[in-house]
């Protein structure tokens, strides 16, 4: 009887210890680019996982980094993130975003960041390695909307650049 409450023990242990293993096997992170006439800005806001982002921190900053109590940590990761991420214009030339801010939402940390609307752009060049050098599995979607016309990128691999063009 003892052997078999042992036994039936062991099982539940060993399945619910696995399940936090397998419960977060999906590395990807969603970015929004809106080009807002209304307010003359172009918007991006990156979304990853809080998850993620705590990793990533103990990986790349300090590996007693707490980014969930820590504002600090958390404009630290802001930070890494908005270095990683590239917007090019027709030349080839880096647009200027400027980093807005970062919050929590939940099980997500969102970063911003903005840029007035280029005059005149016929394509739009993206450039998103964040988390991409500490998880060769991660996928970063980018969703791209302008005109209301909704245009994806989808960086994972060795993909370093991608871009989409504008109909004007």
């Amino acid at each position: 009887m003892i052997r078999r409450a042992f036994s039936l023990l062991t099982l539940v242990l060993l399945m619910t210890g696995s399940t936090g293993v397998w419960a977060h096997q999906k590395k990807e992170a969603i970015t929004e680019i809106l080009f807002n006439t209304r307010s003359g800005m172009l918007e991006v806001m990156h979304r990853y996982l809080m998850h993620d982002a705590e990793h990533a921190v103990r990986v790349l900053i300090n590996p007693d980094a707490d980014i969930i109590a820590s504002e600090e940590t958390r404009e630290a990761f802001a930070r890494y993130a908005t270095e990683r991420f590239i917007l090019l214009g027709d030349d080839g030339d880096t647009l200027k975003l400027d980093y807005v801010g970062q919050e929590v939402d939940g099980v997500f940390l969102w970063v911003y960041q903005e840029m007035p609307l280029p005059a005149a752009l016929h394509s739009l060049g993206v450039i998103d390695n964040v988390l991409r050098e500490i998880w060769p599995e991660q996928n970063n979607l980018v969703n791209i909307t302008r005109n209301e016309k909704i245009q994806s990128l989808n960086f994972n691999g060795n993909t370093e650049w991608l871009q989409v063009e504008f109909e004007d």
